[in-house]
Order: C-alpha cells, then sequence, then structure tokens
C-alpha cells in the first residue's frame, strides 16, 4: 500500500505542543494524528521561528524548514497541514495549489476575512485541490452519534437551541467568537443540518473582556424551503458567550418535541419525553442510558479523511473549505474580523 507523505507548516500548539498534555485524548495533534496513521508518513515540518523548529525535529524525527515553499519543493508531500496564523490560510493554501498539493488540511478559522475565507473556498471549489477545515467536531464519533439521534427524529423535530461558550477570564469576547466560536458555530450547523443566520446581539460589548454576550439568530433550512412565497425560518437559537469565567465551557442544546440533547465537552445526554411521576396529566423529560464513553477519534479521523480524500479524487470531505467558509460568513455578519484584529 502507498504511503502518503504529510508535511505540516506552523510547528505550534495544535500541530505538535499539545501532544505532551497528559490528560488529552490522543492524539491531539496533527503531528500525533500522522504518526498514528498507519497510511500516512510525516516528512517535514516548517517553522519560521527556530525553536519550534528544533522542538519539532527532536519531537518527530524529521527534517524542518524555515520556509514552506522549500519543504514543498524537496519533499513533495501529498497531504499539507496548515496550522499557522488565520491571516496566512490563503497564502498557504494557494502555494500547495501552486506545488499541485491534492489535499490540504487547514486550521480553524479558515481565514482572517471573509475575502480570504472565498478565496480558499473558491480554490476548493476548482478540482484542483481539496481543503479540509479543522472541524473536529465533525470527526468525533460522540458529534456523529448525536447527529443520527436527531436526523432520525427520534426526539421529534428540533424546536429551539441553547449553546454556551466560556473560555477563560481575560479574553475578549470577540477573540473566543472568533477562535473557539468557530467550532461553536459549525457544531450547530453540522448537528442541526442548517446554517445559521444572525439577527441580534445584547448583552456585553463584544470587544469587552468581561461579561456575557448573548446572540440569537435561526437555523436556516436552506433553498427550498418556502411558505406563501416567502423563505421559511427554522427553530431559533441562543449562543451565550462569557467572560470573566475560571473555567471551560462548550455546550449545545437541542431542545426537540419529545426530548431534548445536550452535547459538549464532557458531555452526552439524551432526555425523552414521559408520562409525569409529578403530576398527573402531564408528561416530563427522564434522562435516557443513551451516552457516550470512549475515545472520540476525532483528530485520527480528521487525518483519516483527508487519506480517503488522496485515494479517491472524487471524494469530498465530512468537513471542507465551504464549510469553513459558511463560519465566517456568520462571524462576519455578528462583527467583522478585522475589528476583532485592533
Amino acid at each position: 500500500m502507498y504511503i502518503i507523505p504529510v508535511a505540516i507548516v506552523g510547528l505550534g500548539r495544535i500541530a505538535s505542543l499539545l501532544e505532551a498534555d497528559p490528560l488529552r485524548e490522543k492524539p491531539c495533534t496533527h503531528a500525533g494524528a500522522v504518526k498514528a496513521n498507519a497510511e500516512t508518513v510525516l516528512v517535514a515540518g516548517a517553522d519560521q521561528d527556530p525553536k519550534r523548529r528544533v522542538s519539532f525535529a527532536e519531537t518527530w524525527q524529521c527534517p524542518v524548514y524555515a520556509e514552506a515553499e522549500a519543504m514543498l519543493h524537496t519533499h513533495a508531500p501529498r497531504i499539507v497541514i496548515i496550522a499557522t496564523h488565520p491571516d496566512s490560510h490563503a497564502h498557504y493554501c494557494r502555494m500547495a495549489a501552486t506545488y499541485q498539493v491534492p489535499v490540504v488540511i487547514c486550521e480553524k478559522p479558515l481565514a482572517d476575512t471573509l475575502h480570504h475565507a472565498r478565496e480558499i473556498a473558491a480554490l476548493h471549489r476548482s478540482g484542483k485541490i481539496r481543503i479540509l477545515t479543522n472541524h473536529e467536531r465533525r470527526y468525533g464519533t460522540d458529534y456523529i452519534h448525536a447527529k443520527a439521534i436527531l436526523d432520525a427524529g427520534r426526539l421529534g423535530p428540533v424546536l429551539s437551541l441553547k449553546a454556551t461558550l466560556y473560555m477563560g477570564r481575560t479574553q475578549r469576547i470577540l477573540d473566543v467568537l472568533w477562535h473557539d466560536g468557530t467550532h461553536l458555530a459549525d457544531a450547530i450547523m453540522f448537528l442541526s443540518g442548517s446554517v445559521i443566520r444572525h439577527q441580534r446581539i445584547w448583552g456585553a460589548r463584544v470587544h469587552q473582556r468581561y461579561g456575557t454576550a448573548f446572540l440569537s439568530g435561526y437555523l436556516d433550512p436552506g433553498i427550498g424551503h418556502y411558505s406563501g412565497g416567502r423563505p421559511i425560518k427554522g427553530p431559533p437559537f441562543l449562543i451565550e458567550i462569557g467572560a470573566e469565567r475560571d473555567h471551560l465551557v462548550f455546550e449545545l442544546e437541542f431542545s426537540c418535541a419529545q426530548g431534548r440533547l445536550r452535547i459538549g465537552n464532557g458531555i452526552f445526554e439524551v432526555w425523552e419525553s414521559g408520562e409525569s411521576p409529578y403530576a398527573e396529566g402531564f408528561r416530563s423529560l427522564r434522562k435516557t442510558q443513551d451516552t457516550f464513553e470512549g475515545p472520540t477519534g476525532y483528530f485520527f479521523n480528521m487525518v483519516q479523511d483527508g487519506v480517503a480524500c488522496v485515494r479517491e479524487p472524487d471524494r469530498q470531505p465530512r468537513s471542507s473549505a465551504l464549510d469553513g467558509l459558511r463560519v465566517i460568513q456568520y462571524l462576519n455578519s455578528v462583527q467583522p474580523w478585522r475589528n476583532a484584529c485592533r
């Protein structure tokens, strides 16, 4: 079997360093996932920081480069992983396409601006290169299981959605939205099969490092859903993004006609409606035995999707640049990225 050569641009936390965290599910980095896959080989890494190059070379026993172009020219990888700052993603995607790399795995957010995100998506649409976006929850078996429950209609139609995101004491709310909120927005779209549309924001100002902001909107089921000549709006959603917390929370709750599904970091709960034990003639929710335990395989499955895209030229990835673009479109509708960079 042909072993697929993989190279990484950007050798920081998500590329390599987080693999040293003893509490995280392994693999939890790009390099770790490549090493864990029998169909791939890590051939090189590139970073402008000399300390990161030394650390990466020692950890993964492969050549390192200061410039990505030299690495691509020397090793001709079939998969390139881009784990740099978002403002360079479009540049490296173009470079990979120039060197005829068939598959790119790009870190989230897909880009720093809507313009760059559209440019990357256009490269993907061209068919010359397929670009995966690291929206890791699309690859987690827990989220895949949750989607199967919702899609099967076991809990009835989704009527509303609440989501919560806390990522520490000191980050600006807008930065949390653009970095970790990318995963939240994509998870909502993945699980619901809809595009999220922004309508209103209130509470704390998004440039603050304190307080709580609330974002509301609706799930758009897509083209072809009309009533009386007007598009049908899907269920409403509410996202809470808070600062000042000394803990991390990433959680989604789908309220359905006959039940509720909660999923997030360390959470997987399914509640079903049944005859109430508290009041005659009423129904209450009861927590089922349906839960999730064990590894999610989120990083490993993402690299495996990249491998499949190399081996199957017509395959579309589970999380593509088009999914990444939809997230950027939503974030940009809440607050343009240029304001988040100030």
